[in-house]
């Protein structure tokens, strides 16, 4: 019997859940020294005497980090805490050199916010956000490199997190998803993160229990660590879900504890028993100053806050009337949003736009495996080539086909003379066109017989012949309409 079956079978259990989502910083350098903060190098080239915690060697806050934190914390709703510090949480593993944690844990620099998620039913649903608090990354060890010996990788070791813990407000793994979904887009859309859970800048651990319904008391929890993808997280909470309601209806006892997720298996094991806050030892890191943020340094991060994706895909969706989803597309990252824009400017239909960049364009960005900001037709030139479009001087099909890769090749280049100089514009000569539906209709007369029958569907075999031989400088509507009136003669 499968963990989904056994949930909804067991109707008096609900589930409590709530998401620690690990984000990491896309800053140069990381969170207390100069080291580069790059992913991707080769092991241990990324490290320093701060890095490798030797004695002696000094913290020192990168500003650029506070300021990341703000932002985030300011789109998620949150007092931004103005006088914060910094804490040690001691334990040890072999990829944290120095045997504790720089972390904060008293004094985070935002708490209590909330974010509302959409649903796929149209509901919201509101999940408050306890705090985001800074700390340090810890290093990496590899155990699949000798037989012998673990390896320890510290690139990664000082690299700048926030940490986005939330409030035991979610109900199940759908709404878990919708947050770590917006969570991620937001990050990416504020230059917060890449938010790339495959490289590991943004992580979660899902707290999971249950209760029956109606009940106030929370229940035992157990903590899933280190989930890297949006459909794990959603296959863990359901597995555990059902896990637990099973383990209750057997008389078991939860005990809370760590698990691992096996993504193969789609399930849960123990890794240890789940440490308390007393187990840490935590105090204030005697080596870095509180954090100070100035009501001016506070005001004028607000004020360089842009306008966040929801917020913009409700307004497409009453300027232009597009549905929720298109806009949504629009607005999910900001460099694709601000190439809108900037076409919006100069082109004569918005609505066109948005079919062009939602349909044609993402479908040559998906092709090239690029992103909009690698794209190398310009904003004014894609309008351009959509006015050209609307006003039947090229066929959409030689505007595809032709002009855009010539247009991709010259960022310099308009395309209303580009167009002229590859013969791309449509002739608008009704006694040429004539002479050439007059030239399909004989070789197809078959079709002819069986359209005056009423076999409608052949007029589309007409109208692509007459564009074939017409090379594309004819319009479709045009041809359709002098081939429906050759017909009815």
């Amino acid at each position: 019997m499968s963990t989904t079956t056994i949930a909804n079978e067991v109707t008096d259990f609900e589930l409590v859940s709530g998401l620690e989502i690990h984000v990491q910083l896309n800053t140069q350098s990381k969170i207390f020294c100069t080291d580069s903060a790059a992913f991707g190098a080769g092991p241990n080239e990324h490290i320093s005497t701060v890095s490798l915690g030797l004695p002696g060697a000094l913290p020192k806050l990168n500003k650029e980090v506070v300021e990341k934190a703000m932002r985030i914390g300011l789109a998620l709703n949150c007092e931004i805490n103005q006088y914060n510090f910094f804490d040690r949480k001691n334990y040890f593993y072999a990829d944290l050199p120095k045997g504790y944690q720089i972390t904060q844990d008293n004094s985070p620099i935002c708490k209590n916010g909330f974010l509302s998620v959409r649903l796929s039913d149209g509901s919201e649903k509101r999940i408050g956000i306890n705090r985001i608090h800074l700390e340090e990354d810890a290093g990496k060890s590899m155990h699949d490199q000798d037989e012998n010996f673990s390896f320890v990788d510290l690139n990664r070791a000082g690299v700048p997190l926030i940490e986005i813990v939330t409030e035991p407000d979610i109900r199940s793994a759908e709404e878990a998803s919708a947050l770590l979904t917006e969570i991620r887009q937001l990050v990416r859309f504020l230059n917060v993160s890449d938010g790339n859970m495959e490289e590991g800048s943004l992580r979660c651990d899902a707290n999971i229990s249950i209760r029956k319904k109606g009940d106030t008391a929370f229940g035992t929890r157990c903590e899933v660590k280190n989930l890297n993808s949006i459909r794990n997280v959603r296959r863990a909470i359901d597995f555990e879900f059902g896990r637990q309601v099973k383990a209750v209806g057997n008389g078991e006892q939860i005990i809370q504890s760590t698990l691992n997720f096996d993504a193969d298996k789609g399930t849960t094991s123990p890794m240890r028993s789940k440490e308390e806050a007393n187990d840490y030892r935590y105090f204030p890191d005697p080596d870095l100053p509180p954090v100070k943020i100035s009501d001016e340094w506070l005001a004028q991060v607000k004020a360089t806050m842009p306008m966040l994706p929801k917020q913009i895909a409700q307004n497409l969706v009453t300027e232009l009337g597009i549905n929720l989803s298109e806009a949504a597309v629009l607005a999910d990252e900001s460099a694709f949003y601000e190439y809108y824009v900037a076409a919006a400017k100069e082109v004569t239909n918005k609505k066109s736009l948005v079919n062009w960049l939602l349909g044609n364009i993402k479908a040559i960005l998906n092709e090239k495996q690029i992103g909009i900001n690698q794209y190398t037709l310009t904003p004014s030139q894609l309008a351009q080539v959509i006015n050209l479009v609307d006003l039947k001087k090229i066929s959409q099909q030689n505007a595809l086909q032709q002009l855009l890769p010539a247009l991709e090749a010259d960022a310099n280049q308009n395309a209303e003379n580009l167009a002229q100089q590859l013969n791309l514009l449509i002739v608008e000569d009704n006694a040429a066109l004539e002479g050439l539906i007059e030239e399909v209709l004989t070789k197809f007369q078959a079709q002819v017989e069986a359209y005056k029958k009423g076999k409608k569907g052949v007029l589309g075999l007409f109208v692509g012949e007459v564009m074939k031989l017409a090379k594309g400088k004819a319009d479709a509507k045009s041809v359709n309409e002098l081939i429906l009136k050759k017909l009815e003669q």
